[in-house]
């Protein structure tokens, strides 16, 4: 007797019977895992651009037909002298040699330009401008920069950043649905109970307090949950694709965003019972 007092007194509208605990939590942990996915697959695209970024667009090559010794000792000491520059520095003909081996063959006549790479040291330099004062110093030099197809891949991974907030944000739109029918649900399990409470002088804000703070619990529990199932195959993906963004170790997971997870998931569940429940109780006769 004594504890179902205590109960009663904890509980007095019997919200942890009227509220599918095991249903919301399992519904909130499936889009948790979603959006835990969704978080990640943002981060991971802005990594991507940043490393395409200062990679690929940093990097401009110069040929020099005609490669001689004169010829590239005055490419690189025109290159060396721009302050857009930061290293400018010549590849090996041999190494270009064996770069060339799939496409020459055993052709050993072939005449191959001198190649010198150089590194912006300000990502909006032209290389245009760049290449025109090298060719007003050596003939004939060309200048190849990368920005075009860096453009379109960071175009690319800032598509796939706008679908994944797109996806967070109907993620938290479907668990805001869930939530508000899961309340209706138990506000008619208990219909009586609340009238019963909201007629011996219970406020609306009480009301709606303790359905919101048991839903808060159980959409940030499940929230963990499916976060904690997402860690895993989130790893996995690290390890596969982490070569390409230069990061291999869990260490380069979102964990900041992973963590406020729960704390969102509590925060929807929340605002959406006490909207939800101070509409019902506004209705009321």
């Amino acid at each position: 007797m004594a504890e179902s007092r205590r109960r009663l007194a904890r509980d007095p509208l019997g919200l942890r019977k009227a509220l599918a605990d095991r249903l919301l939590m399992g519904l909130v942990a499936a889009m948790a895992l979603l959006a835990a996915l969704a978080l990640a697959g943002r981060d991971g695209a802005d990594r991507l651009a940043q490393r395409w970024r200062e990679g690929a667009q940093a990097a401009v090559t110069v040929q020099v037909p005609q490669p001689d010794a004169a010829r590239m000792a005055k490419a690189l000491a025109v290159l060396r002298d721009l302050p857009e520059v930061a290293a400018a520095e010549a590849v090996d003909p041999a190494r270009m040699a064996e770069l060339l081996r799939p496409w020459l063959g055993g052709a050993h006549n072939v005449p191959l330009p001198g190649v010198i790479e150089i590194h912006l040291a300000d990502l909006s330099a032209d290389p245009v401008l760049i290449g025109d004062r090298v060719a007003a110093e050596v003939p004939g030099a060309v200048t190849e920069a990368h920005g075009v197809w860096v453009a379109h891949l960071v175009a690319l991974a800032g598509a796939v950043q706008g679908v994944a907030l797109a996806v967070v944000a109907l993620v938290a739109g479907v668990a805001a649905a869930v939530v508000g029918v899961a309340v209706r649900a138990g506000l008619s399990a208990r219909r009586d109970a609340v009238l019963v409470l909201h007629g011996l002088g219970a406020t609306d804000s009480e009301v709606a307090g303790r359905f919101a703070a048991r839903v808060a619990w159980l959409a940030g529990l499940g929230a963990a949950v499916g976060t904690v199932a997402a860690v895993p195959a989130l790893a996995g993906l690290v390890r596969m694709a982490g070569p390409l963004a230069g990061e291999t170790s869990w260490t380069s997971l979102p964990w900041f965003d992973l963590l406020m997870l729960p704390f969102a998931a509590a925060a929807v569940g929340w605002l959406t019972t006490q909207g939800t429940v101070r509409r019902w109780l506004r209705r009321l006769p």
